[in-house]
């Protein structure tokens, strides 16, 4: 199979993760807890993932990155725990579903009562947020912007830097979700002004299903979703600093997670993106030769996604013959990010999306690129 939808999961694992996770799996609690094994004790073992994902991240305080079970978990900690007296939460209309479903039914009593009001940014047919009206509307009522820094269904990168500096302006907090590019893109939360930033771990960091965190900058002091044992200061009720990990930790998802990171570290994130991109050009190019090929946005997508749809059959069935009569694997549908499709023109069927990763490789593409060729010279 050639697998093609990296942007839901990156598979198969490079063989340090796999190896990392059943390591933690052999061990016992008690081996863990003492510190007796190679990879330290549990705590270390966090110590040292938040420690690598810092320097992805250009974190200075590696303790302001809390572990969660993903992006989603994360979204809704930053989205739901944010307090302030301001109304206003901005978001680009290219938003996942774990941005727009914690805002519209999390805060669904906050928006009907007047002291949340949901600002949507519009986007064009790639993908990019319109920045004027972003500018616009981050004003002294703004208590939130929420920006993906690279969406799952086109592969547009947006300012995220720009955007930051409007906030710092503003007076606004900066959540950015970087599910599609942590791992894959440059990401410096102080160059770049991201004042909570959302990761999952099993997408560009490659690491298992199940993991990610929430980085938050100090003085921002989220109400908990979840309380309970941490392990630490256990005799105290109502700790001074809120405690954003509770209850006991995911230490075989952290071990593969930190092996995800520790494999970019290694790798180096500029070799990486060089790759992707040439990868993505070549299958952006590639598409947009072929007669009845329509590819979202108007350049290379400087994200690992694209989407694209042929004329003639709708993605389901693209999808369907791809899989069962190539041997090649895609994502058809809205993907999670309903509001996008009606600036795309695909609301009613969506599209298809191809995704890759540093595993990915030039043979893939072309294999793709010759079966849509082949379907749309058979329409």
């Amino acid at each position: 199979m050639i697998y093609l939808n990296h942007a839901a999961t990156t598979w198969p694992k490079p063989s340090r993760v796999i190896e990392a996770v059943a390591r933690a799996m052999r061990e016992s609690p008690e081996t863990q807890y003492r510190g007796s094994s190679p990879e330290g004790n549990h705590k270390d073992s966090r110590r040292l993932c938040r420690g690598n994902l810092a320097r992805l991240f250009g974190v200075k305080k590696p303790e302001r990155i809390f572990f969660t079970s993903g992006a989603t978990q994360a979204l809704n900690m930053a989205i739901l725990g944010f307090q302030s007296d301001r109304k206003r939460i901005v978001y680009t209309a290219a938003e996942h579903n774990a941005v727009l479903r914690t805002i519209y039914d999390g805060l669904g009593a906050k928006i009907a009562e007047g002291s949340c009001l949901p600002v949507k940014i519009p986007c064009d047919r790639g993908g990019y947020a319109d920045m004027e009206a972003m500018e616009r509307s981050i004003t002294e009522d703004t208590a939130l912007v929420i920006a993906n820094h690279s969406s799952n269904v086109t592969g547009a990168v947006q300012e995220i830097a720009q955007i930051g500096r409007w906030c710092r302006g503003a007076g606004a907090c900066l959540l950015v979700d970087a599910s599609q590019s942590a791992g894959a893109l440059p990401i410096d939360v102080d160059d770049m002004g991201i004042d909570m930033l959302a990761f999952t771990g099993h997408k560009g960091l490659y690491g298992p299903q199940g993991t990610g965190g929430l980085y938050v900058r100090s003085g921002i002091a989220l109400r908990p979703l979840l309380y309970g044992g941490t392990g630490i200061d256990s005799s105290t009720l109502v700790p001074k600093e809120p405690f954003y990990e509770v209850g006991t930790a995911n230490q075989p998802g952290i071990a593969g997670l930190n092996a995800g990171a520790e494999y970019i570290l290694e790798t180096g994130l500029e070799k990486i993106r060089s790759h992707e991109q040439a990868l993505m050009e070549l299958l952006y190019r590639g598409l947009g030769e072929i007669p009845g090929v329509t590819v979202y946005g108007d350049r290379v997508p400087e994200g690992t996604a694209l989407s694209f749809n042929l004329e003639g059959l709708r993605p389901a069935d693209v999808g369907y013959i791809l899989a069962e009569g190539y041997g090649i694997q895609v994502r058809t549908g809205l993907h999670c990010a309903p509001l996008i499709h009606e600036y795309l023109g695909t609301a009613r069927g969506g599209t298809v999306r191809a995704s890759i990763s540093y595993l990915s490789t030039e043979e893939d593409i072309r294999a793709l690129l010759d079966a849509v060729g082949e379907l749309a010279g058979n329409l």
